[in-house]
């Protein structure tokens, strides 16, 4: 069993930052990807950027350039790193852990973008 806890979510003016962290227990495996995705209120989730074991990233168009994902693998934790925030952004952030034993999401965590 694999357990996820984000962090660091909350309310942003336009234009400001905020940083993300996610810690997975449990049994995690060497080779994994972790990532984000969003929900916003009447659309679907959506993958916001993944990073892979070797470091190997993927991003939204929406978020490039913008946002930044890393990890430390050491510490099973992937960050999020949110620039240039738009209210669009506004959304439930959930992070993802995919393993070849499953499939596991933490709780969501609220990011709120708005003066």
């Amino acid at each position: 069993q694999v357990q996820l806890v984000e962090s660091g979510g909350g309310l942003v003016q336009p234009g400001g930052s905020l940083r993300l962290s996610c810690t997975a227990s449990g049994s995690i495996f060497t080779f994994n990807t972790m990532g984000w995705y969003r929900q916003a209120p009447g659309k679907q989730r959506e993958l916001v950027a993944r990073i892979r074991s070797d470091g190997t990233t993927n991003y939204a168009d929406s978020v490039k350039g913008r946002f930044t994902i890393s990890r430390d693998n050491a510490k099973n934790t992937v960050y999020l790193q949110m620039n240039s925030l738009k209210p669009d952004d506004t959304a439930v952030y959930y992070c993802n852990l995919n393993q070849w034993a499953g499939d596991y999401w933490g709780q969501g965590i609220q990011v709120a973008v708005s003066s």
